[in-house]
């Protein structure tokens, strides 16, 4: 963490002779000449256009590949997949650590504050969140309901027969109730056992007990002290991985686009991907906009661009637990208050999933369409409720949706056929755009609560130039 956060965190109590020139920190090295060009920093290590050049040439080497070999062996993509793998693996190795750091900080932060601030921003981020992804759900399931579902086609019985294998995977899923998942997402609130929850990446369970350790711990405490060193050494842990990003998105990517079948996308499939895409790229840059606009009145496309760094990483993990480091180290860079980036940060990387809102409508009409089935506006009221529902109570890893897709299709009658298994197979590939959706609606986020809540953070913001990624 930058010296001058430290001192900002700690200024109750400083006598004059405390005020030393702050020492140099790894971050430091990121900081951006106002003169210079957005392409001159295409040689530092984890530039913003490193990662997109990587994920671009990885994306053409897989579609040539895929275009012109028939079947490319698994041994294959899994070996090429290692580098990819591992860096995957050391993201989500610090996910825990760093939500537990900055939820502690921010709270203790937060507690310094008069009028009850930290009660107020966590209103205003639970209701920021809860509402922008009811948009989401409201515009996805209108566009699919008016427009997608006329371009859907009944499929022949045939198509719609499930495989013996399938068939264990969609039993499997279809025993997942309404009331279990209503049950499972407070009880995932209070763990029965903090060391199984840290074992088990039981990341809303760790992010609660942090928040009560972060108000319990007394200001000054030794116990604070070591948190903060403990933050500096994941600090330091990050910065290196970001250098690493160009290649991890890399060989993130590459093997997935091995498995990319064109011949199986039919109008169908296609109709699926387009809603889904459409639903995405109209909350991405209408919706969202609108409001940081609306509220902040500056460019909200410049700033989407200065975060691109953790929507690019977002796009190739697809996970946004893993990518919440890089979101943090762009929230930082752009000048966001330290305690209201690591309070809405972390709490909407598990709360705030506005793109697997979207997809959700899209797949259960999609279902029902092949089938022949007609939705009608009490079935779509029982989509968006579930949908909400299930947006919210969905884990932050990669493809966690397909599960909760499985109950709310049964919840308005919609049976799983076979055309379930094709969107299983393509369901990788919607999941990158949802998370980079759902970690780019994190960063709207943050300089909107900062605006409404009209809490004061200016002892705390980093004074890094906003300078970071494609401008």
């Amino acid at each position: 963490m930058d010296t001058k956060e430290q001192q900002g965190a700690t200024t109750i109590g400083r006598t004059p002779s405390d005020n030393t020139l702050p020492e140099p920190t790894v971050d430091d090295e990121f900081r951006r000449d106002p003169n210079r060009k957005w392409w001159h920093g295409i040689r530092e290590p984890g530039h913003a256009l490193q990662i997109v050049i990587a994920a671009v040439l990885a994306i053409a080497i897989g579609m040539a590949v895929t275009t012109t070999v028939d079947d490319v062996p698994d041994a294959a993509r899994v070996i090429i997949a290692i580098p990819g793998t591992l860096w995957l693996r050391a993201l989500r190795a610090v996910v825990l650590p760093l939500i537990i750091c900055a939820m502690i900080l921010a709270v203790q932060k937060l507690k310094e504050m008069s009028s009850g601030g930290g009660g107020k921003l966590a209103r205003w981020a639970v209701g920021y969140y809860v509402a922008t992804t009811l948009l989401a759900i409201a515009h996805s399931t209108i566009a699919v309901a008016v427009g997608w579902v006329r371009l859907m086609q009944e499929m022949s019985p045939e198509d719609l027969d499930v495989s013996e294998k399938d068939q264990e995977m969609i039993a499997e899923r279809q025993n997942v109730k309404i009331h279990d998942v209503v049950v499972q997402m407070f009880e995932s609130l209070i763990p029965i056992n903090i060391v199984k929850s840290l074992a088990e990446d039981g990341l809303l369970a760790v992010l609660i007990t942090s928040v009560i350790i972060g108000y319990l711990i007394k200001p000054g405490s030794p116990i604070v002290r070591v948190i903060k060193e403990f933050e500096e050494i994941v600090t330091i842990i990050i910065t290196w991985l970001v250098k690493a990003a160009p290649i991890g998105v890399f060989f993130l990517i590459l093997p997935n686009l091995f498995r990319l079948k064109i011949e199986i996308i039919g109008q169908n499939l296609g109709v699926l991907i387009a809603a889904s895409l459409v639903g995405m790229f109209f909350h991405l840059f209408v919706v969202l906009p609108a409001i940081y606009f609306a509220v902040l009145r500056k460019n909200p496309y410049a700033y989407w661009m200065t975060n691109s760094p953790a929507w690019i990483t977002a796009w190739g993990t697809a996970s946004s637990a893993a990518t919440l480091s890089v979101t943090m180290k762009c929230a930082r860079r752009n000048r966001i208050p330290d305690s209201l980036a690591k309070f809405a940060l972390p709490l909407g990387c598990l709360i705030n999933m506005d793109g697997t809102a979207i997809y959700f409508p899209a797949v259960v009409v999609f279902l029902a369409a092949t089938q022949g089935i007609t939705l009608n506006g009490a079935d779509y009221i029982i989509i968006v409720l579930l949908s909400t529902l299930a947006s919210i109570g969905t884990t932050p890893i990669p493809s966690s949706s397909l599960v909760l897709t499985v109950m709310i299709a049964s919840s308005v009658n919609v049976p799983i056929t076979g055309m379930y298994a094709v969107v299983v197979a393509i369901d990788w590939f919607l999941d990158r755009f949802r998370t980079a959706v759902n970690v780019s609606g994190d960063l709207f986020a943050a300089p909107i609560l900062q605006k409404v809540t009209k809490m004061e953070f200016e002892e705390e913001i980093s004074d890094e130039e906003g300078r970071v990624g494609v401008v």
